[in-house]
């Protein structure tokens, strides 16, 4: 089984959260910064996030993430990334983790050409997860849509007891396959010109 942040169940510390009822979310302030961004998928000034005013999740919205092969592509067109580490601040008493993770966004596949859309989680300090990896096969011209979960019982938490980075590393990658990049173009994308989210994480809140 794939193991990542969403399905990881971690020791925590001797001070370990007690689990709260489903409606019991913190109702002061969350905040979710972005501390840095790198990759070929959110160039500088290209990512934004956004909490929901109940709390219950955060989304992303990159607006230059494009994984293209074939005609007009650059040689490192094939692949794009982005390594996000986000500064999340929740209000005292609470600590969280992310239970689930949705993703969308647009394909163009020749016949024969494949897309690949991956991510993982970890907190900062906690060793790299493996990737949950969504597979596409062409011909195939649509929006796409991924979704990463996990029962609540083993979503790992941020620590009570120390501030932590949340990291998530996400990768679009496409390959001609059989098709002919000489006279094709296939691409995947996770962008959004016009700002609207396309990756949205869900919180789950334990009590210190």
């Amino acid at each position: 089984m794939i193991s990542t942040l969403l399905a990881l169940v971690a020791a925590l510390s001797v001070n370990a959260p007690t689990v709260t009822a489903a409606d019991d979310v913190p109702v002061g302030r969350v905040t979710v910064d972005v501390v840095t961004a790198n990759g070929s998928g959110c160039p500088a000034g290209t990512t934004e996030v956004t909490v929901a005013d109940d709390n219950s999740e955060f989304t992303i919205a990159h607006r230059s993430y494009v994984a293209r092969v074939g005609v007009g592509a650059d040689p490192t067109d094939f692949r794009k990334n982005c390594q996000l580490s986000l500064d999340v601040r929740v209000p005292s008493g609470f600590t969280f983790g992310i239970v689930r993770a949705d993703y969308t966004g647009r394909i163009s596949l020749a016949a024969g050409a494949q897309a690949w859309q991956g991510a993982n989680y970890y907190f900062q300090g906690d060793s790299d997860t493996d990737r949950r990896v969504h597979a596409f096969n062409g011909p195939l011209r649509d929006d796409w849509a991924t979704t990463d979960t996990t029962n609540p019982g083993q979503v790992v938490y941020a620590p009570c007891d120390a501030h932590r980075l949340l990291n998530i590393n996400t990768a679009l990658r496409v390959s001609a396959g059989t098709s002919n990049p000489q006279v094709t173009s296939s691409w995947i994308s996770m962008d959004s010109p016009d700002r609207n989210p396309n990756s949205r994480y869900r919180f789950i809140w334990k009590r210190c």
